[in-house]
């Protein structure tokens, strides 16, 4: 099978969105961590320590997926030059490799996905339990206030 100078430019356009997506990603999350660095700047709360950890790793995956989004764009615009200049085998090789950082970059993608669901987990968790202890307080005045002697 033979690559045609058509076959890279496929992938323009989806790393074009893929890189669109990511960037957005990438800005919602700069957003939560300033927020949540204003909100540490007024209480030190633990939570906000485990939320900020998961944060950097996400901003490192985001950064990383964006490199390889990069890369595979740069190595298929390398393959068309190959195939324009009749390098068959060397641009198979090249959009092999620009295939391989693509698929790279949709599993890192994958894993932020996991990360950022897991960070929402953690948040209604959070959310729950101060609820619970709320309750638990309530119960405790109303039983309190109920009891006559």
């Amino acid at each position: 099978m033979e690559l045609q100078l058509t076959t890279p430019a496929l992938l323009f356009s989806t790393i074009s969105l893929l890189l669109l997506a990511f960037t957005n990603r990438f800005l919602a999350t700069a957003q939560v961590v300033r927020n949540l660095y204003e909100k540490y700047q007024v209480s030190k709360d633990e939570v906000y320590v485990q939320q900020i950890n998961n944060l950097r790793y996400r901003l490192r995956l985001t950064r990383n997926m964006q490199f390889f989004l990069v890369i595979s764009l740069l190595l298929s615009v390398v393959c068309m030059f190959l195939l324009f200049a009749n390098e068959h085998l060397i641009a198979q090789w090249v959009f092999g490799f620009s295939l391989m950082a693509l698929v790279y970059s949709l599993i890192l993608s994958s894993i932020e996905i996991f990360m950022s669901t897991q960070a929402l987990e953690f948040q209604l968790q959070n959310i729950e339990e101060k609820d619970m202890e709320t309750k638990g307080i309530r119960e405790k005045i109303s039983s309190v206030f109920q009891k006559q002697p």
